[in-house]
C-alpha cells in the first residue's frame, strides 16, 4: 500500500443563483379521484395532507434565463395530448426553451389525475378546473423561485433507505404461473437517496432536494382521501426538523414500491414519509460543511500514527447546461385508440375496463405509429448530471448509469414532461407481468434508452 493514490469522487458543488417556492395545490373533497381499478369509489371524500407544488430554479454565473424544476404532488398524465398542451402554454409564459423545464410528478396515487373531463367520469367536470389550477399554481410558484434566487450552493450526498421493496412477486398460489404486483421478500431493491443541498453563501441552509425511487402505493383502493402518500409526510416532516422546504425527485422506480402498501389507514403512509425523511436527514447530516471537502493532511504520531484528514474550501462550479435528445422505441402492436375505446365500451368489469381506458389513453398520445421519438431531458449542474423521461423505468436504469458514470452523482427521474408507460428488461418480456402488459413499448425499449442516455450524458460531459 505503500504511496497509493487517494481516489475521491468528482466534486459536485454548484454555485449560481438559485431559487426555491411552494405553492398549495390542495383539490377540493368531492373531486374525481379513482386511481385503482378494485376501488369502490370514485370522488374523494376527505383531506389527508395537502397537496403541494413546488419550484426550483437555477441560473448560472451571468444567465439570463433559468432552469426551470417543478415538482408537484400529483399522479401521472393519462394521455401526452394533455401535457403537450399545458407544457406548450408554460414555455411560452415563462419565455424558456423546452430543454430547460422539467415538470417532474411525484407519482402519489391519491390525486385528481391529470387529464381532460370525460363525460364516462362522475364529476370529472372538475378535473379541467383543477389542471387549470395547476398551470396557474405553476406560473405562481416559478415566478416566486425567480424573484427570492440569490447566490448560493447546491451540493450532494449519496445515502440509503429501505422504504422501497422489489415488486415483482412470482403468483405464491398453487399451479400461478404469473408475477403479480406486491413485495418480493427474496428479492433487493436499489435502496440508493441521493441527497441535494442548497446553501446560501454564508452556509445558511435553504431547501434540500430528495432524489429516490418508490411507488407512492402505500394508499390504494380502500382510501378515499386525497393525499400526496408518503411525499407528504417526508416534506413535512423536513420541514418541521429544518425549517426548510423539501422537494422530491421520483427515480427510477418501475419495480419499486413499500413492501407493506394497498391500506386505506393514511398513518401508514406518514411513517413511511417518517422514514424516508429521516434517511434524508441522516444523509444531510454525513455531509461536509457547503463548499468544503475532507482534504488528507498527513500523519500526526501519538500512541497510534494518526491520519489527518480536514475540511478544505473548494470552488464550486458554475457550469449549468441543459439538453433535451430523443431515442426511437419501438411500439407493439396494439389496437389503435379507437378500438380500445369500443372495447372500453363494452366492457362490463370494472376493474378491466379502467385498464382499457388507460391503454386508451396512452395510444391516444403516442399516436398509432410503429415506434416512438422519446424525449429525454440531461442537465449538467456543476459536475452532477441530471437525466430523465416521461417513462417508468426499472431501477436497472438508473444502476447501470451511475456504474457507468461511478466518479459523478447521477440523478435519474421518472415520469417527467408527460407520462408513457413502463420500460422493462428485455427478459421479462417473457413473463405474465403488469408492467409488460401495460407498456406500450416494445421488448429492448429500456435498453434502448439506457444507452441513449448515456450518449446524451457523455457528449454533454465532453462538451
Amino acid at each position: 500500500m505503500s504511496g497509493q493514490a487517494l481516489e475521491t469522487k468528482t466534486q459536485t458543488a454548484f454555485q449560481g443563483r438559485i431559487g426555491v417556492a411552494t405553492v398549495d395545490i390542495t383539490p377540493p373533497v368531492g373531486i374525481y379521484a379513482r386511481n385503482w381499478g378494485a376501488a369502490k369509489h370514485d370522488v374523494a371524500e376527505s383531506l389527508h395532507r395537502r397537496l403541494t407544488l413546488n419550484a426550483l430554479v437555477l441560473y448560472s454565473t451571468g444567465s439570463e434565463k433559468p432552469l426551470v424544476f417543478i415538482d408537484a404532488d400529483l399522479g401521472w398524465w393519462r394521455s401526452l395530448i394533455t401535457f403537450k398542451r399545458f407544457q406548450t402554454r408554460l414555455l411560452q409564459e415563462l419565455d424558456i426553451e423546452e430543454a430547460a423545464l422539467i415538470f417532474g410528478l411525484s407519482h402519489t396515487h391519491a390525486s385528481p389525475p391529470l387529464t381532460d373531463p370525460d363525460p364516462d367520469l362522475p364529476a370529472s367536470e372538475s378535473l379541467a378546473e383543477y389542471l387549470e389550477t395547476v398551470y396557474q399554481a405553476s406560473i405562481v410558484a416559478v415566478r416566486e423561485a425567480i424573484q427570492n434566487a440569490t447566490e448560493a450552493v447546491l451540493d450532494w450526498n449519496t445515502g440509503h433507505c429501505s422504504l422501497a421493496s422489489m415488486r415483482d412477486l412470482p403468483d405464491p398460489s398453487p399451479e400461478a404461473d404469473r408475477i403479480v404486483c406486491g413485495w418480493n421478500p427474496n428479492e433487493p431493491a436499489d435502496d440508493t437517496l441521493i441527497l441535494g443541498r442548497i446553501t446560501d453563501v454564508s452556509g445558511t441552509l435553504k431547501a434540500v432536494v430528495v432524489n429516490y425511487a418508490c411507488h407512492p402505493t402505500t394508499l390504494a383502493w380502500e382510501n378515499t382521501a386525497i393525499s400526496p402518500d408518503f411525499p407528504g409526510a417526508m416534506r413535512d416532516t423536513i420541514g418541521e426538523v429544518l425549517g426548510v422546504p423539501a422537494l422530491f425527485m421520483q427515480g427510477a422506480s418501475g419495480e419499486l414500491s413499500p413492501r407493506y402498501q394497498y391500506v386505506g389507514d393514511t398513518e401508514v403512509a406518514d411513517r413511511h414519509g417518517r422514514q424516508l425523511a429521516f434517511a434524508a436527514l441522516a444523509t444531510l447530516e454525513d455531509m461536509e460543511s457547503s463548499a468544503t471537502s475532507l482534504e488528507y493532511q498527513g500523519v500526526v504520531e501519538s500512541g497510534a500514527p494518526l491520519a489527518v484528514w480536514k475540511q478544505t474550501p473548494i470552488t464550486p462550479v458554475s457550469c449549468l447546461q441543459a439538453v433535451q435528445a430523443t431515442v426511437e422505441l419501438p411500439i407493439k402492436n396494439w389496437p389503435s385508440a379507437e378500438e380500445l375505446e369500443a372495447q372500453r365500451q363494452a366492457c362490463t368489469d370494472r376493474a378491466l375496463e379502467e385498464r382499457l381506458r388507460r391503454r386508451r389513453n396512452i395510444r391516444r398520445g403516442i399516436g398509432d405509429g410503429s415506434t416512438l421519438a422519446l424525449p429525454i431531458w440531461v442537465w449538467r449542474i456543476g459536475e452532477t448530471i441530471l437525466v430523465g423521461s416521461p417513462t417508468e423505468s426499472y431501477s436497472i436504469l438508473q444502476r447501470e448509469l451511475r456504474q457507468r458514470f461511478d466518479d459523478r452523482t447521477i440523478v435519474c427521474l421518472n415520469l417527467i414532461n408527460g407520462t408513457t408507460g413502463y420500460l422493462v428488461p428485455q427478459e421479462f418480456y417473457d413473463l405474465d407481468l403488469y408492467q409488460v402488459w401495460q407498456t406500450p413499448f416494445e421488448r429492448g425499449s429500456l435498453e434502448i434508452l439506457i444507452e441513449g442516455m448515456a450518449d446524451a450524458i457523455q457528449q454533454l460531459i465532453g462538451s
